[in-house]
């Protein structure tokens, strides 16, 4: 069982930059994929970004250029560097991995950490 808790939102200016961390509580190395969802008040929970093993990355466009997400395996710890911050990115992050169990692969997200963005 792996816990994965997120930290690092707030409130930011448009134009401003966070950072945001999600720390597992057992190793990340064996994910087969993490990344970072969000969900604005009445829309659906949507893909932000992804990083694979391999180190294999994409992103909504909506983020694309603006939201780098890398993950430090050491750490047991993915980050979404979060850049040129708009009104539109305000929600809901959450984190979310793939990772192996002994048999299969089992999906975990965490809690969520709001971000608002807002003059």
């Amino acid at each position: 069982q792996v816990q994965l808790v997120e930290s690092g939102g707030g409130l930011v200016q448009p134009g401003g930059s966070l950072r945001l961390s999600c720390a597992a509580s057992g190793s990340i190395f064996s994910a087969n994929v993490m990344a970072w969802y969000r969900q604005a008040p009445g829309n659906q929970r949507e893909l932000v970004a992804v990083v694979t093993t391999g180190g294999g990355t994409d992103y909504a466009d909506s983020v694309k250029g603006r939201f780098p997400i890398f993950r430090d395996n050491a750490k047991n710890t993915l980050y979404l560097q979060m850049n040129s911050l708009k009104p539109e990115d305000t929600a809901v992050y959450y984190c979310y991995a793939n990772i192996w169990g002994a048999t299969k692969a089992y999906d975990y997200w965490g809690q969520g950490t709001q971000v608002t963005v807002s003059s």
